[in-house]
């Protein structure tokens, strides 16, 4: 297939409107307006700098070796809406600056994403109106963005996205990182249309949601699996960190088979959480570690949804009012290997759109949870005045703790729990200035 090598603006409109298949850009064009690909053009090569949106998709179209840059609250990145069916769409090695979205909307029911290395290095998208609600907040879409968002569930849009970094260190995207979703209900529960990923791979993500101090009902995810969203394997192989208020670094409100984390989970903000789920998760594989930074900002948080097993290797929380880990509904296996260590005492966290106080518990297992096995291969130890580390409302079946449950802070007790449940009789419990246990 024949290249059309184009270096000026008025050569790449050209190209475009005649439908030439290969589109290859020689170096950099600046002073383009948007261009829309024909149906099965390639775009490849050099880099487009515009002033507003950048590049809309159509049909079957390839992206590849390209850098599109626009400004930061722009897209650089959409596709043409009123297709039935968008065919495959190609993103290979693409650099941008200003949001990738995608998008199931209007005409199109039906088409397939594929992404294999897709670099944001900036995106400001707290100005986009739409975003999907569910227990009790809102939730800013993404640097990149793939939504299907048709009510009829008999619509499914495929995918499978691999390689995708967001921002930087120096400069986090301002909303949320990578955004996957269906259609969902304002309950947040998935209802119509599904995208379906046979895996998202992410590489470094860093955003900052840009929230105002004390908002209840709006939040951010790094990684975030929308409602409608279902999702076979999610990696996140490089590390993800968020560094504002009601950021979320991992979140799921979908379905997700397996997630597998290998790299360092960091917050940096008041009420951020370093994975939370209302969704479904069969296994949750967190190999590196859980760290939180803020008041409120919590290690993990199962909400919500269902989770047959968790593993961790540690999950430590510095900030008053930061749980280190909260179940909330019926689980299976919980395993630590390592420690689970808070540095806080009481203060406000975000709790389903609402601020409330809480106190930075180890492990807090809610009425209404239940976990058939947590083993704990360190310890879970508070540091904070007038706190518990282990506080057990729910049930626990089998409770092991290799390195003891130890308060150090003042009036701090390290197990309250009922008259019964569960078996302490094997576990080192101590408390410097408190009750080693109390059942109630």
């Amino acid at each position: 297939m024949s290249s059309t090598v184009v270096s000026t603006a008025a050569e790449l409109a050209e190209a475009v409107n005649v439908g030439a298949e290969v589109i290859e850009v020689n170096g950099t064009i600046t002073g383009s307006p948007m261009i829309t690909l024909q149906p099965g053009v390639t775009l490849r090569g050099g880099t487009l700098e515009f002033g507003a949106k950048g590049v809309r998709l159509t049909k079957d179209n390839v992206l590849e070796d390209v850098t599109l840059t626009t400004a930061d609250t722009e897209v650089a990145i959409l596709n043409d809406t009123t297709v039935t069916d968008f065919g495959r769409l190609t993103l290979r090695e693409v650099t941008t600056r200003g949001q990738v979205l995608l998008l199931a909307e209007e005409q199109v029911r039906a088409g397939h994403v594929q992404v294999e290395g897709l670099r944001v290095l900036s995106a400001d998208v707290r100005g986009r109106s739409r975003r999907p609600h569910g227990f009790g907040v809102e939730a800013l879409q993404g640097g990149f963005t793939l939504w299907n968002r048709q009510p009829d569930p008999a619509v499914t849009i495929t995918a499978e996205l691999l390689d995708i970094s967001i921002g930087t260190k120096d400069e986090p995207v301002r909303g949320s990182g990578v955004f996957v979703g269906g259609h969902g209900d304002w309950q947040g529960h998935g209802n119509g249309g599904v995208l379906a990923v046979s895996h998202l791979r992410t590489g470094e993500v860093h955003t900052n949601g840009g929230i105002p101090a004390g908002t209840p009902d709006l939040i951010s995810g790094g990684v975030f699996v929308i409602s409608g969203a279902r999702v076979r394997q999610v990696s996140t192989t490089g590390p993800v960190s968020t560094y504002g208020q009601n950021d979320m670094v991992l979140d799921n409100w979908g379905t997700v088979t397996t997630w597998t984390t290998t790299a360092p989970v960091t917050s940096h903000g008041p009420s951020g959480i370093g994975f939370v789920n209302f969704g479904d998760i069969d296994l949750l594989d967190v190999r590196a570690p859980i760290r939180t930074h803020g008041n409120g900002a919590r290690g993990f948080n199962l909400y919500d949804g269902s989770l047959r097993e968790a593993r961790f290797v540690g999950i430590e929380t510095h900030g008053d009012g930061s749980v280190g880990i909260q179940i909330s509904k019926p689980m299976g296996t919980l395993l630590v290997d390592g420690d689970v260590i808070t540095r806080g005492g009481e203060g406000l966290s975000l709790v389903k759109g609402i601020q409330m106080p809480l106190k930075a518990i180890a492990l807090s297992i809610k009425p209404g949870g239940q976990v058939d096995r947590i083993d704990v291969t360190g310890t879970l130890a508070t540091s904070g005045d007038a706190v518990i580390t282990a506080e057990i409302d729910g049930q626990v079946g089998d409770l092991a703790v290799a390195g003891g449950i130890h308060a150090t802070g003042h009036g701090s007790d390290a197990v309250h729990t009922s008259l019964t449940d569960p078996d302490l009789s094997d576990l080192q419990i101590t408390a410097e200035d408190g009750h080693q246990v109390r059942r109630s």
